[in-house]
């Protein structure tokens, strides 16, 4: 769009006037925002030197303080913007003592978006089935970016799988009809935002420039198509947030406002990544700073959000984001990781201004108990999270996984899942929490399960029917498979997303038969899911399993879905009269898959690795 790619009219005056670069962050805001309030960062050679002076000229804009840091090439700024303000051009003029120089930002004050919260931010729901995809791995719609000059990282080898491959927003938007066919209805992309890094850019996670969506994916046009018809298809589009850190190559990074932005040691620290230190409660203030302050990876510096410019910068970014795209959701990288009161604000920002935005947080943790604590949770302690959900990786690690991998036993196999499960009244509401197979950092299910069709479909069915919202890899439908060992091997390219790939997966001609088999399986139970209350929002009971069998109902007033799952390798008989509580008042249950219709009185013979979803009649 024009506005975005101008974003401002910047002036610089000075006695022989010189044309300087001026970077405004955020790059413009709205009228209409419930918070009044706006801190800008002007980043212009000598903006802060000497004694700066700023003014504004627009009705209903004012000026309430601003800050000078120690690079004199920074100037913070803080405005209040009041109800009344109508959108147009705010003249912002900052002088200083230095030859008498002078800037002139015509910051642009744009109308909110009369449809936030109906079709754009929309939030996420356990009502939706979520399709987490890496741009640069699923398909290459626009060659011409493939390279962009000027940028560090030139490779471009989809045989080396850390270099770049080509994959971008146009190639997810092109496929946004195949999505809609298996039954997806929001999609989480991996990081879309600038990652201008020497090497291993392919992931996203290291922003070197917070208001540039990646010129290799497309740019902040290519983002707004994408976001636009995901929206005019009905479906939803949930970001990733980089809160922890940003690249080496970050220009807050590489020009420092001054050195209290970011956490240093008097050598390299890493992260202990020992979340438990957080919420111990005899553990130790050196390791709650090496947990916290230490940085992730050599390339990615450790931000300090306890300075307030830093926390601005970073709300403020979310904010922007937000209404500037429609985001529908936000997925929070690294979430432990993060100052926590930090954490607690920018939520608190974004859910104050977009109520119905979802939140939820990775978190790769160990217990569930250690899981509830970064999320809205029943605990009576010091410490209260407000983010809504989180990346359930404990119905991963301790729940779906040894429930296909393990044999049954007291605490083993399915009786793994159970438990997790049991652990859920520690939760202020678990269907917010995000359940999955696995992920962009995690070795494929498929492979987890030794490649096993029937135990795939287990998996599969288990995802779709059971609490919480489900999100499914891309690839897991036609077979994608591999171990992360390391990470690249579990983010390959989707076979068919670039010209002249054989076979093209996308197309079920493409598929062989066993491709077409899981395909049609995830469609079959997510369309269901779709229209099932029971499965999208109802409540859930549980059984303590037996000889390997678990089985648990999805239901409400109007329905009820039977769900048994089968662990073991061979046929179980299942007496039916176990459940009544919950099939007193049905006679038989339809297989929403095959079709078939089931006594649930009587003796019912389980096929062997199976997970059976009945509608009870």
């Amino acid at each position: 769009m024009k506005l975005l790619l101008l974003l401002l009219c910047v002036i610089f005056v000075n006695p022989v006037g010189a044309q300087d670069p001026v970077k405004v962050y955020p790059t413009h805001w709205w009228v209409g925002m419930k918070n009044k309030k706006l801190q800008i960062l002007i980043h212009a050679p000598g903006v802060g030197a000497g004694t700066p002076s700023v003014t504004v000229s627009y009705p209903g804009v004012g000026v309430a303080a601003f800050k000078k840091f120690n690079n004199a090439d920074y100037l913070a700024v803080d405005l209040n913007i009041s109800a009344a303000t109508r959108p147009g051009s705010c003249k912002i003029t900052i002088g200083n003592s230095v030859a008498g120089s002078r800037y002139i930002v015509n910051y642009s004050l744009k109308a909110k978006n009369t449809q936030d919260g109906r079709t754009r931010i929309q939030g996420v729901t356990s009502a939706d089935f979520m399709y987490l995809i890496m741009p640069d791995r699923f398909s290459n719609g626009d060659a011409s970016n493939d390279r962009i000059p000027g940028y560090r990282d030139q490779t471009l080898d989809r045989n080396e799988i850390f270099h770049r491959h080509g994959g971008d927003l146009k190639g997810v938007q092109n496929h946004l009809d195949y999505l809609q066919e298996l039954g997806v209805t929001a999609i989480w992309l991996n990081p879309v935002i600038e990652n201008d890094m020497p090497e291993r850019s392919e992931h996203g996670y290291a922003f070197t420039d917070h208001y540039q969506v990646d010129k290799r994916l497309g740019g902040n046009n290519a983002y707004h198509e994408l976001v636009n018809s995901i929206h005019s298809k009905g479906m939803k589009i949930i970001q990733d947030a980089v809160y922890n850190h940003v690249g080496k190559e970050h220009h807050l990074f590489r020009s420092l406002p001054d050195s209290s932005w970011f956490h240093w040691w008097p050598e390299y620290t890493n992260t202990t990544y020992k979340d438990q230190v957080i919420m111990d409660s005899y553990g130790s203030s050196t390791d709650r700073k090496k947990m916290s302050d230490g940085w992730f990876v050599p390339s990615m510096p450790d931000l300090n959000q306890k300075n307030p410019y830093v926390s601005s910068f970073l709300i403020q970014h979310a904010i922007w984001s937000t209404e500037e795209y429609g985001l529908d959701g936000w997925r929070i990288d690294t979430y432990a990781y993060n100052d926590l009161d930090f954490m607690n604000r920018c939520n608190k920002a974004l859910l104050d201004e977009f109520p119905r935005l979802h939140l939820f947080g990775e978190t790769w943790v160990h217990g569930v108990i250690n899981q509830a604590y970064f999320a809205r949770n029943k605990f009576e302690i010091p410490f209260k999270s407000n983010l809504p959900g989180v990346t359930d990786f404990q119905l991963n690690l301790y729940g779906i996984i040894p429930a296909t991998t393990q044999a049954f036993g007291w605490t083993e196999g399915v009786n793994r899942l159970y438990q997790s499960m049991a652990n859920d009244f520690v939760y202020t509401n678990p269907l917010n929490n995000v359940i999955f197979l696995d992920n962009h950092d995690v070795s494929r299910f498929y492979s987890v399960v030794n490649e096993d069709i029937n135990k795939l479909k287990m998996g599969i069915a288990w995802l779709l029917t059971f609490r919480g919202i489900p999100q499914l890899y891309y690839g897991t439908e036609v077979l994608m498979k591999n171990f992360a060992n390391p990470d690249g091997l579990v983010r390959l390219d989707f076979p068919g997303g670039w010209e002249g790939d054989q076979p093209n997966k996308f197309k079920s001609g493409g598929r062989n038969a066993q491709e077409n088999e899981i395909f049609n399986f995830t469609k079959a139970i997510a369309v269901f899911r779709k229209s099932s209350p029971a499965l999208k929002t109802g409540k859930t009971m549980q059984y303590v399993p037996e000889d390997g069998v678990y089985v648990y109902f999805r239901y409400d007033a109007d329905q009820t879905v039977m769900c048994i799952m089968n662990t073991n390798d061979r046929e179980m008989p299942l007496n039916g009269t176990r459940f009544t509580e919950r099939t007193a008042n049905f006679t038989n249950g339809k297989d929403i898959v095959t079709g078939n219709l089931l006594d649930i009185k009587n003796i019912m013979v389980l096929p062997p690795k199976s997970l059976q979803v009945l509608l009870l009649n």
